[in-house]
């Protein structure tokens, strides 16, 4: 009896590596549910990324700052579930990393209990200390650097870092800390277009950037971004869909049909043996009068009657 086939081999951060030493530029998207995690690996997304961003994107949060980590780890064991190829990376959440031990406890979840493959941290040389302890342990890291938003209390807004020569000098640092702590990748979002190509020149890990130009190794974006289900599109993202008008106008015919009685129709209708309907409601042969023909419960049996 021959043995099953193996299904894909799922890409690791030794890929990741690869993939960037041969110039590959990297497309990763966001996820959040079993089918879009599905449809993503059927595409050939190499890396997905269930980021806290589900907090606003999913969740109706105002910020990424409320998402927990039981909520981080829900989503991630579905999307998991969705992927076979794909490089999953767990987002760890606002003060899930804020010590070592708190690093080390709830980064070791993200791979036992819903089987990511890596997580990512934001700060870079904040948070150097904790991607370290972190590596060392065998857990692998991708940094998050430039615009962090579980920061977004501290920097008052959304707005793109990097601009004045301290603030760049400053990128700089942290995507050097980041590499040395032991990092295997960085996310650049919303630096400026020439500063994250000077840094992705100067780093030996792969950038990902998001509102940061083409200049680094590769690119995430939020997936209903990409998709065009939000009503709100970044100046960062393309829409390469209309899901948000298909699925308003399916939920309006949808409605339009009900209401008019058009569904469901036959197709969508299952229909029993007209005899035995008859049998149950009290209308068969059996339940006439023998001799006058007459049923003997005029209709049928009641419906508050036992059968």
């Amino acid at each position: 009896m021959s043995a099953t086939p193996a299904g894909p081999a799922r890409i690791t951060v030794l890929d990741f590596a690869r993939m960037h030493a041969d110039g590959e530029r990297i497309a990763m998207l966001t996820a959040y549910d079993h089918p879009t995690a599905e449809l993503l690996d059927e595409a050939g997304i190499p890396a997905i990324l269930v980021g806290d961003s589900l907090g606003q994107v999913l969740l109706g949060y105002d910020t990424t700052v409320r998402v927990t980590m039981e909520e981080m780890l829900h989503h991630t064991k579905a999307v998991v579930r969705g992927t076979r190829r794909a490089l999953v990376v767990g987002d760890m959440p606002f003060l899930s990393y804020a010590t070592p031990e708190e690093a080390l406890a709830n980064a070791g979840r993200f791979l036992r209990e819903a089987g990511a493959q890596a997580v990512k941290i934001e700060g870079g040389v904040r948070s150097a200390r904790i991607i370290e302890a972190l590596v060392k342990a065998g857990i692998p890291v991708m940094g998050h650097i430039g615009l962090t938003p579980q920061a977004i209390n501290a920097l008052g807004k959304v707005r793109v870092q990097g601009r004045s020569r301290e603030e760049a000098r400053a990128l700089l640092h942290d995507a050097l800390a980041v590499q040395e702590a032991g990092a295997f990748a960085v996310v650049l979002e919303l630096v400026p277009a020439q500063l994250a190509a000077a840094i992705t020149a100067r780093l030996r890990i792969p950038t990902i950037g998001i509102g940061a130009g083409a200049g680094c190794s590769g690119q995430v974006q939020v997936v209903t971004d990409v998709l065009g289900l939000g009503s709100f599109v970044p100046r960062h993202a393309r829409p390469y869909a209309d899901l948000r008008g298909t699925i308003l106008a399916a939920a309006q015919a949808y409605r339009a049909d009900v209401e008019a009685g058009a569904f469901p129709g036959d197709a969508q209708a299952t229909r029993m043996d007209d005899a035995i309907l008859d049998e149950v409601l009290g209308r068969g042969a059996a339940d006439r009068d023998a001799v006058t023909g007459a049923a003997d419960v005029a209709g049928g049996i009641p419906l508050d009657r036992d059968l």
